[in-house]
């Protein structure tokens, strides 16, 4: 694999149940609406669950997912081709919290804050501060 290890951690609040950031995470339809950059195969289960692999497109740069761990609070993804590594999800009732490890040559830290910033703009827009 070419590129940097790379890692970032974010833990951020959000006006939101658990619940409502389980299905925004584990529901591709959810998923495919705050993640607009990268492009998801369109077919996908209606819930992701492990064993599950899946192919997104980060401009050029394919990134293969295998849902590793799914929780009532977790998510865990092994990563390969264009990221190396593993990228984990844990929330609760207000926060959400991601953590992101690989050897690659995107900006990890860069796309890691900008989809955690797009999770956060997707649920205050569609739902407000539904609790």
């Amino acid at each position: 694999m070419l590129g940097n290890f790379q890692k970032s951690q974010l833990r951020i609040e959000i006006d939101t149940s658990a619940n409502i950031l389980r299905e925004s995470l584990l529901l591709p339809e959810r998923l495919k609406k705050w993640l607009p950059l990268n492009r998801l195969p369109a077919e996908m289960p209606t819930e992701l669950h492990p064993g599950f692999e899946f192919t997104n497109w980060n401009g050029f740069i394919p990134i293969h997912h295998h849902v590793d761990v799914v929780g009532d609070n977790c998510l865990r993804l092994i990563l390969s081709q264009g990221i190396d590594g593993f990228h984990e999800w844990y929330w609760g009732e207000g926060w959400v919290q991601s953590r992101l490890e690989g050897i690659t040559v995107l900006p990890l830290a860069l796309g890691h804050s900008l989809s955690l910033f797009s999770l956060r703009q997707f649920v205050a827009i569609s739902y407000g501060s539904e609790r």
